[in-house]
């Protein structure tokens, strides 16, 4: 687990890379924000976390249990389901709108649909 990636991962990048060329500007993981978001927009108070379906638990098909050790990755995974609950609360209190793009949005192929979502949520026509 020790080589698994916490950031600047394929489909972040990918998100990153595509913000760049549209013409949003952002910072990445700030620290002094609850859960470290991947990408901040500082001056409209937004920020999008970017979640891998098996280490998020996203009901999709990209995320299965392991059929060895189930306990110790039920436990695991519970854990940082909690944590996203609860950084997420901070944040939405604290007045920051915030906004998650599961990795099967980005690998699938609605990358049109994804786009339009994401620009929605930056400029406030977004609806959860």
């Amino acid at each position: 687990m020790s080589r698994i990636k916490g950031r600047d991962t394929r489909p972040e990048m990918l998100i990153r890379k595509w913000l760049w060329a549209s013409g949003y500007r952002y910072r990445l993981h700030k620290k002094d924000l609850p859960g470290k978001p991947d990408i901040v927009f500082p001056g409209r108070k937004k920020l999008i976390f970017i979640h891998g379906c098996f280490w998020h638990r996203h009901e999709c098909n990209y995320f299965q249990w392991p059929e060895t050790n189930r306990d110790f990755w039920k436990q695991k995974i519970g854990e940082t389901v909690k944590r996203d609950q609860r950084n997420y609360e901070k944040l939405t209190s604290s007045g920051w709108d915030c906004m998650t793009i599961w990795e099967c949005e980005i690998t699938g192929n609605e990358n049109n649909k994804l786009r339009e979502k994401v620009k929605k949520f930056l400029i406030g026509e977004y609806i959860k």
